[in-house]
């Protein structure tokens, strides 16, 4: 039988991340840009502000779209973190999807395709959960609640991670803008764990 007090050390050890992605313009193309966020992006983050845990460490990448989102949050104090950073984009960068396949339809299907393929001359998909993967498994047991607003190729990344999964997987999972990403970790293991919803009154019958 577990005594109390292991069961509370071990709760200690266990490291609570919720990861946030960062507010989007509403724009209907999508570019491979740091564009700054409209007032419509803007209003869905400050929505969304309350229903967000609380946490002793709070990080966030060092890109403008996710700068502005923690900004609008109202968070004060906020660690920039290197290592969350967006996929280097290389010559793509500022291009829309319409824009590549028109002048590299083989270069985009390639990159799309296989993980460790960057025809845009920046970083691979491998190479991204690589890097997320590092960061991840350095965090240390005792940090606690760590609530951290990153790019959506990131928190693919860390989902791919945290279920073990082949990174051709990386495309298989769609994390939409302000939608959060709850993984749980100790020992080198990572969990992922889904959000609940807010509790509400029962119906009167």
């Amino acid at each position: 039988m577990n005594h109390p007090r292991r069961l509370v050390e071990r709760a200690r050890m266990t490291v609570r991340l919720t990861l946030l992605c960062a507010a989007a313009r509403t724009e209907r193309a999508v570019r491979f840009a740091d564009d700054p966020l409209d007032e419509r992006a803007l209003h869905r983050v400050r929505a969304v502000a309350g229903s967000l845990p609380q946490a002793a460490t709070r990080c966030m990448a060092p890109s403008r779209r996710c700068t502005e989102t923690a900004r609008t949050l109202g968070w004060e104090s906020v660690t920039s973190q290197p290592a969350l950073r967006d996929l280097d984009m290389g010559s793509w960068y500022g291009r829309t999807l319409d824009e590549i396949a028109a002048g590299d339809a083989s270069g985009l299907a390639g990159w799309l395709a296989d993980p460790g393929a960057a025809p845009h001359g920046g970083e691979s998909v491998t190479q991204l959960c690589d890097r997320v993967a590092a960061w991840l498994d350095a965090l240390q047991p005792d940090v606690g609640r760590v609530l951290a607003v990153v790019e959506q190729a990131v928190a693919r990344a860390a989902v791919v991670h945290a279920l073990g999964a082949p990174h051709q997987a990386f495309w298989r999972v769609d994390v939409p803008p302000l939608s959060t990403v709850e993984l749980t970790g100790r020992g080198g293991r990572w969990n992922l764990r889904m959000a609940e919803l807010p509790s509400t009154p029962r119906p009167p019958w």
